[in-house]
C-alpha cells in the first residue's frame, strides 16, 4: 500500500476521493472534508473477519450480500467505510454503494472511534435511512469479550432492538435470521 497524497486545496470531490490512492489509514468523505483514521489493528480486524464469517451465510439466504470496508455514500460528498456493510444482492457493484441499498452496518468500536462510532456515524446512517446498524464493543483494554448492540431505525432515529453482553448471543430474526456468540467473535 501507498500513502494517500492528501495535498488538497478547498473540498473534496467524490471523484478526487474516490481516486485516492489505497492506504493503511481509513480515508471518509465527509461533506467535503477528509476524515482520516488509523487502520484497524490486529484485534479489531480479527473481530470482523469472525463477524463477517457469522453473519454471511444467513445473509446470503436472505438475497443479501456482506462487505468489509468498503465506501458507504450516504449523501452526496459524504462516503463512509464501515467495518461491515450488509447490502442487497441485486445492487451494482461499484465504487460505492448507496445507502439507499444498504439493509445493515455493523461499525467496531476502537479506541479512536468510540464516539464517532456511537454518535456520530449512528446519527448519520440514520439520516441516511439505513434500516439496521449493529454496534460491536470490545472490551478495549484486553480484547477479552465483546458486547453487541443491534439497532433498528424508527423514523429518524434508532431505537434498541436486541442486545448481548459478553458471553451472551445477540438473537434477532431481522433483517435476517441472527444468531451471534459473542465469545465467537473474538480474534483469539
Amino acid at each position: 500500500m501507498t500513502e494517500a497524497d492528501l495535498a488538497h486545496f478547498g473540498p473534496w470531490t467524490e471523484e478526487e476521493f474516490l481516486a485516492l490512492d489505497r492506504t493503511t489509514n481509513r480515508i471518509e468523505l465527509v461533506d467535503g472534508g477528509l476524515w482520516v483514521s488509523p487502520g484497524p489493528g490486529m484485534h479489531h480486524q480479527g473481530i470482523s473477519y469472525q463477524l463477517h464469517a457469522a453473519l454471511r451465510p444467513a445473509a446470503r439466504a436472505a438475497g443479501l450480500l456482506t462487505f468489509e470496508g468498503i465506501n458507504v455514500r450516504l449523501e452526496p460528498g459524504t462516503i463512509y467505510v464501515p467495518d461491515l456493510t450488509v447490502i442487497d444482492a441485486r445492487t451494482e457493484l461499484d465504487a460505492y454503494v448507496e445507502a439507499s441499498d444498504t439493509v445493515l452496518i455493523a461499525e467496531i468500536l476502537s479506541p479512536s472511534s468510540r464516539k464517532m462510532d456511537r454518535v456520530t456515524k449512528r446519527h448519520a446512517y440514520a439520516a441516511a435511512k439505513i434500516a439496521w446498524y449493529l454496534l460491536v464493543e470490545p472490551d478495549l483494554s484486553t480484547y477479552a469479550g465483546v458486547s453487541l448492540w443491534l439497532f433498528r431505525l424508527d423514523g429518524d432515529e434508532y431505537v434498541e432492538a436486541s442486545a448481548a453482553k459478553r458471553g451472551e448471543t445477540l438473537h434477532s430474526d431481522e433483517p435476517f435470521p441472527i444468531a451471534l456468540r459473542t465469545n465467537d467473535l473474538l480474534a483469539r
